[in-house]
């Protein structure tokens, strides 16, 4: 039996943040962490390591690491990890595992929404949104410090309003707009806030969310989740519960923690490919180039440590991700040999 001192690790890295949990083997959470990206997720990979280890004691050992996010490979080759999965199937399991009956999870994070449909514990469809800011959180963060109020202020100061004004919310810059003329009209904070989010829910379902079978019980993830306003919004636009879970903010990085137990399993001779806790002090570099050995000129990204190569990913048919380093001399030759269009 494994003891109290053993753990998964779950990394979901994005372009606005980098979530890391510590699940216990009886699928408790140990730790929790939010950190901003800030575009730097080697640093903010290793810096969230070098915290979680200052809070374990002596004892404690990871036995299973999972990554998920737009960088989930990058993240992969820092750590070590055992297992490597989109966001979609992140999210999916993690919601799972909280409850088992949920069809609908609506997400909304920084940069990008999406919309999952679970029918018996298995994704049947989805959707994502990367192109329009106006279905993201960076829309309420720049809408909030445009009215000079905290983003933390915003969904509970939505909730106070009498009359929601009516906001275009098509796009961020019409959205604006909108909501400027609707201050020189003379209404209320509160109302222009929960039109705000009634504006963002309703790009929402008509984009990501068109033409989706939502059902319920539905769940509510992403850091958009702790906005109130945006919750109401969608009860009253759905006509149905929104379900906000407990570990709303890092779900993502709990489904990577469930699909490493999974993966490895909760047995002690079942080995983990983690690098261990020391990472936060090891130095890594990460380089990139171009190959001149077809038309396409794939960019390669290289992640090296002491020299020597870890991974590569980028190129199109594998040629420099298939391949292995043998030594620091040997990676430098082949960049040469590269250079020179080998």
């Amino acid at each position: 039996m494994l003891g109290e001192d053993k753990y998964f690790l779950g990394v979901d890295v994005g372009s606005v943040s980098t979530n890391i949990v510590l699940l216990r083997t009886d699928n408790t959470l140990k730790d929790a962490l939010y950190l901003r990206t800030q575009g730097q997720p080697m640093q903010t990979i290793q810096e969230g390591i070098k915290l979680l280890r200052s809070e374990m004691s002596k004892s404690a050992e990871i036995i299973g690491v999972g990554t998920t996010g737009s960088a989930r490979q990058l993240a992969a080759t820092l750590l070590g990890a055992d297992v490597v999965k989109n966001e979609i199937t992140a999210h999916a399991v993690a919601a799972s595992r909280v409850n088992p009956e949920v069809q609908t999870i609506l997400e909304i994070g920084g940069q990008d929404s999406k919309i999952i449909i679970l029918r018996d514990g298995v994704v049947s469809d989805f959707a994502m949104n990367t192109v329009c800011a106006a279905g993201t959180g960076s829309f309420l963060d720049q809408q909030a410090a445009r009215l000079g109020i905290s983003i933390e202020d915003f969904g509970p100061l939505a909730l106070q309003a009498k009359h929601p004004v009516q906001i275009a919310g098509r796009c961020s810059v019409f959205a604006e707009s909108d909501m400027i003329h609707k201050q020189q009209l003379g209404h209320s904070l509160p109302d222009i806030l929960a039109g705000l989010c009634q504006a963002m829910v309703r790009n929402y379902l008509n984009n990501v969310g068109k033409n989706k079978d939502i059902r319920g019980p539905i769940f509510f993830q992403g850091g958009v989740a702790a906005n109130p306003g945006i919750c109401k919004a969608f009860e009253v636009e759905l006509e149905q519960s929104v379900i906000v879970p407990e570990h709303y903010s890092v779900m993502g990085a709990l489904g990577a923690a469930y699909l490493a137990q999974e993966k490895v399993g909760m047995q002690v001779e079942t080995r983990t490919k983690f690098r261990g806790l020391q990472l936060g002090e090891t130095q890594f570099q990460a380089k990139s180039f171009e190959c001149s050995g077809c038309a396409n000129r794939c960019e390669v990204v290289e992640i090296r440590q002491d020299g020597i190569s870890l991974a590569r990913w980028g190129d199109r048919c594998g040629k420099w991700s298939i391949a292995t380093t043998a030594s620091a001399g040997a990676g430098i030759e082949e960049h040469k040999d590269e250079r020179r269009g080998a």
